[in-house]
């Protein structure tokens, strides 16, 4: 009798010669079935499993292993093969075609996954590859469940020419399709060229792994042909070049296993699809959360400095407000100046926009602005509500900035606020001043509520460039510098016991309340319970117009 694979000998591990199975019988067929099986899960020869491991980077099962709960995976597509004849392509058929695709569940909550494995033909996207990705990212869309696709590719598969680039094309109609319905998660886990970086930039987050990962439109070879210029793969598209300098990553990961727990926790404060809310998780008595103030709380009386000029981290003051000062950061190393990510206060997921005054003192610029817009968004396709937390003296001056287009992508910010109809909770800690002040999710553009402490200064300008407008000729008709910085100072200290204050706002309602910094917690809690239902609808059209 046959031997059947599952019950194999040590020279083939799993699976019996081919000369050993009568198909013609039962036992025969299953153990075909199971010898066909042993070759899908070993497609990768013992040599390139060996080369991925000496890279320090998984395979692409052992991907999928780690990520998903214990035992939940159920594989799609297992025994396809393409169909090319081109190039002797028919000689060269493995079970699998290069990627492995399935769903399982992370957390107990359902999630489709898609794992390139880049020991059979590199990783390279061929029709049937193509096809197995569609149809997972199909599978996620009809049941809402998030999509976690692991990139590992050389590219699209030359030998199969356009219809490679065709499926390309499939897999990108499918993350727009997907986009703000279902969350789309993409992990950079080796090579990513040309086309194939196109899906990884319209999912909603994308994390690279140090030193193993790059991503790039056109590779060194051909920058150096083109333009002279000679560039490492890694300083042109490794993990530290997307996540400090083109803010393409979210997160830059230490090595393969924390990439792969980041998405696990990101997962965490997002909901499977736009119907549902994210899950909320419980959370032990707190007397932070009956109102009481405890001496944690009043630390926040002495975050603000007496000088307005002197910096603060705005780290602290998020870890004082959210549950157990837990802040999952994206997007940490690039615009430094704004700071965006998740937390959870009583359980519950929100999102968190802060100026940050420890970098160009907190000024919004082109990148924050649009790091900051892409993130309100996010949160806003995923209900999950949006904390702000506002220290801005304004949008950062120079020429660069405004040749960069600072006018039309610092309106995104603008536009993310207006837009979304989440529950948008601002808090204004010291500065907020000229048009930053409206763009940080000011009560004109939709603010449920709004706080400032007593330490905001609200205003048109700072004191300083107020009074050289204010008082040109008194200024001008000084008789010394002694004098001429008295009456500045004076002036000054008018000013802002006029105007740069939160009283003038909260006057005519444009802040709900001033409170003590203290009182920060509670109040937010408060806000965040009386808006859980809240439900708004923007007028009926195809899509706004964003000024992208």
């Amino acid at each position: 009798m046959a031997t059947l694979c599952g019950m194999a000998t040590d020279a083939a591990p799993g699976c019996a010669d081919d000369q050993a199975i009568d198909i013609h019988s039962t036992a025969g067929k299953i153990a075909d079935l199971e010898k066909r099986r042993y070759e899908a899960v070993h497609a990768g020869s013992e040599r390139a499993v060996e080369r991925q491991h000496a890279k320090g980077k998984m395979t692409a099962r052992e991907r999928i292993e780690y990520l998903l709960d214990e035992g939940s995976f159920v594989e799609f597509d297992e025994l396809a093969r393409h169909r090319a004849h081109d190039f002797e392509m028919e000689h060269t058929r493995p079970y699998g075609d290069g990627v492995v695709t399935g769903h399982g569940t992370i957390d107990g909550r359902p999630v489709s996954v898609f794992s390139q494995d880049f020991t059979v033909f590199g990783g390279s996207l061929g029709e049937v590859f193509g096809t197995k990705i569609v149809k997972v990212m199909d599978h996620a869309l009809k049941t809402g469940c998030p999509v976690i696709g692991m990139n590992d590719s050389g590219g699209a598969r030359i030998q199969e020419g356009v219809v490679a680039l065709g499926l390309y094309g499939e897999v990108f109609f499918r993350n727009v399709m997907s986009s703000g319905v279902v969350p789309q998660i993409s992990l950079i886990m080796g090579p990513c060229a040309g086309g194939a970086v196109y899906s990884p930039a319209i999912t909603d987050f994308t994390l690279m792994v140090d030193q193993t990962s790059h991503m790039f439109i056109t590779g060194p070879d051909v920058i150096k042909t083109v333009t002279g210029e000679e560039v490492s793969f890694e300083d042109l598209g490794g993990a530290h070049a997307h996540n400090a300098k083109s803010g393409v990553a979210h997160y830059q990961a230490t090595d393969e296993k924390d990439c792969l727990e980041f998405a696990r926790e990101l997962l965490s404060y997002l909901p499977s699809n736009n119907l549902e809310d994210p899950p909320v998780l419980p959370v032990s008595t707190d007397p932070i959360l009956i109102g009481e103030l405890t001496d944690y709380d009043a630390e926040l009386d002495t975050v603000i400095p007496d000088s307005a000029n002197q910096p603060y981290d705005m780290h602290n003051v998020i870890a004082h407000i959210l549950d157990d000062g837990e802040f999952c950061e994206i997007h940490a190393e690039f615009a430094k100046n704004i700071i965006v990510g998740f937390g959870r206060v009583e359980g519950a997921s929100v999102g968190v926009v802060a100026n940050q005054p420890m970098h160009f003192a907190g000024c919004l610029d082109i990148d924050a602005s649009e790091k900051a817009a892409r993130f309100v968004r996010t949160c806003d396709a995923f209900n999950v509500p949006v904390l702000t937390f506002v220290d801005v003296p304004g949008f950062l001056p120079g020429t660069d900035q405004e040749w960069g287009g600072i006018i039309r992508r610092g309106a995104k910010l603008i536009y993310a606020y207006a837009e979304a109809t989440v529950p948008k909770i601002t808090v204004i800690t010291r500065k907020a001043y000229g048009g930053a002040y409206d763009v940080m999710g000011s009560k004109h553009l939709g603010g449920d509520f709004n706080l400032a402490w007593p330490t905001a200064q609200i205003a048109v300008m700072g004191a300083q460039g107020a009074v050289n407008i204010l008082y040109r000729r008194e200024l001008a008709g000084a008789a010394s510098a002694d004098d001429l910085a008295a009456i500045r100072a004076a002036r000054a200290t008018d000013y802002e016991d006029t105007l740069a204050n939160p009283y003038v706002a909260a006057e005519r309602g444009y802040l709900d309340a001033v409170i003590r910094p203290a009182e920060t917690r509670p109040a937010i809690t408060r806000a965040l319970r009386g808006l859980r239902n809240k439900r708004q609808t923007l007028p009926p059209k195809k899509h706004g117009n964003i000024p992208l």
